[in-house]
């Protein structure tokens, strides 16, 4: 699963990496949790890319509360287009959830050991999400969204048995197209992304709190090997 994530990198780089107009009033996030505003790329009606504020936690247009979204933070690539949470924003409303790292977890002894997975150049990258829009009984509209994960690759498969789906530039504009996908080309798209270049780090477990929202949540702890990867 992916349940915290980092974006810290400079605006204007991430600007450049999804073709946007300069993007204003962006800080850098070091422990994204569910529930949260986080940002979002999409194609407008027009064909364009916009940059989009939206909470963590898919709320499906039928829902009759909010608090579904708690649940829909995830997405099984495997099961996306059939799942009825999912499927209508799947055909319609993908979106890439800019990112430059996420955290995962590892049982070691009697406690649990964060780790960020990044790249070792610590370039941003994008996770294949999917968006809805919601409306409350008092009519106030909800936009959401939620983060594909598919099985691991050779660096993730020592933490954890998902990882989320990486989708790389070349994909960009196939994923965020807004008619439906073939199950070849989605297939194609939704797979582990390559472990070469990315590393996992043991960090502090600062990041455990979402209340801790701060650049030492990155700081680092003990060996990065200590679980047998490079």
């Amino acid at each position: 699963m992916c349940g915290r994530y980092t974006l810290t990198v400079d605006a204007s780089v991430l600007a450049e990496l999804f073709k946007l107009e300069p993007l204003t009033d962006l800080q850098p996030r070091f422990n994204i949790a569910p529930s949260q505003s986080v940002s979002i790329v999409r194609s407008k009606t027009d064909g364009d890319r916009e940059w989009a504020t939206v909470r963590w936690g898919l709320i499906p247009s039928w829902a009759q509360e909010a608090k579904i979204g708690s649940r829909l933070i995830n997405a099984r690539a495997e099961t996306v287009a059939e799942k009825p949470s999912f499927r209508s924003a799947y055909k319609h409303r993908r979106c890439l959830v800019p990112a430059d790292g996420f955290y995962e977890w590892v049982k070691v002894g009697g406690a649990k050991q964060p780790h960020h997975i990044r790249f070792s150049d610590r370039r941003p990258f994008a996770f294949a999400g999917l968006w809805e829009r919601w409306t409350d009984p008092e009519s106030t509209e909800i936009e959401s969204c939620t983060i594909l994960t598919t099985r691991p690759n050779a660096l993730m498969e020592n933490l954890h048995n998902r990882m989320p789906v990486i989708m790389p530039p070349a994909r960009f504009d196939d994923w965020i197209g807004r008619g439906p996908l073939g199950p070849e080309a989605a297939e194609a798209m939704l797979l582990p992304f390559p472990a070469d270049g990315m590393e996992a780090v043991p960090v502090t477990t600062r990041v455990n709190s979402p209340k801790n929202e701060d650049p030492e949540c990155l700081d680092p702890v003990g060996e990065q090997g200590s679980l047998g990867f490079d």
